[in-house]
């Protein structure tokens, strides 16, 4: 009997252990999924936060810094067309020179 007994007691130690680990993976599962979801949420959340600055970037206006930049940006491609323009042959450069107050010699007449 007592043989009986320990067997029926082993047997429900054990069922019930295999029903723990199953809880246990299934709430491991869970947690996984939630995880997952979680960080796909705060991906999503973090594009849309780009797309937005994105979005309010290109239509505010002008600021002085912005403006201040631009004037940079403007002198320093004048530097370089100067540049360029030094190292021209001197023929077109003479050329360039002549075309110049041909043109206007040609409104003088004209008016």
């Amino acid at each position: 009997m007592r043989e009986a007994v320990e067997r029926t007691v082993d047997a429900t130690l054990g069922s019930a252990g295999r029903s723990r680990e199953a809880a246990q993976s299934a709430l491991d599962d869970m947690v996984q999924s939630v995880d997952e979801l979680r960080r796909g949420a705060e991906q999503r959340l973090a594009k849309g936060r780009r797309s937005m600055t994105d979005a309010i970037e290109g239509r505010r206006p002008a600021n002085l810094d912005d403006i201040r930049e631009l004037r940079k940006e403007l002198r320093a491609i004048v530097r370089r067309l100067d540049a360029i323009e030094e190292r021209l042959p001197a023929k077109r450069k003479a050329s360039t020179q002549r075309k110049a107050p041909a043109k206007r010699t040609a409104t003088k007449r004209s008016s």
